[in-house]
């Protein structure tokens, strides 16, 4: 069996019974509020051991957030794994000619001139998705 999240994730999906869809698709409200609320959850207990650990601690709950972040793909059918390396290619264009990038105070990677946008849309249409039923 394949280790990667995206397969991982589906096979306990399917052995509990739990959505598993194959092409991007809108769910009920009530199960995006379910799966929001599963995601803050598991935001939420990083947060709280993120700064005081253990570390040990803190990899189990980095893990559970991807992996709800994955379950939650999978209920709308999306290939997460696509949309994370489009993620990837639009990061990588912060990267200036120079293999520099400007920074925020805090240290986090701004968006410079040669920033191109993902095309998260484009990814999804490519997986089957038709925005507002197209």
């Amino acid at each position: 069996m394949s280790s990667s999240p995206a397969d991982l994730v589906r096979a306990f999906h399917l052995a509990v019974g739990l959505d598993a869809r194959s092409t991007p698709t809108e769910v009920s409200p009530e199960l995006a509020a379910q799966r929001g609320k599963l995601l803050a959850e598991e935001a939420a207990e990083v947060a709280e051991v993120s700064v005081g650990g253990p570390l040990d601690q803190l990899a189990h709950e980095l893990a559970d957030v991807v992996y709800v972040a994955y379950g939650t793909a999978l209920v709308h059918g999306i290939d997460l794994d696509a949309v994370i390396a489009e993620i990837h290619r639009s990061n990588m264009t912060k990267l200036g000619p120079d293999g520099r990038v400007a920074r925020r105070e805090d240290g986090k990677v701004l968006k410079g001139e040669h920033y191109e946008a993902p095309d998260v849309s484009g990814v999804l249409r490519r997986q089957g998705w038709s925005p507002y039923g197209e």
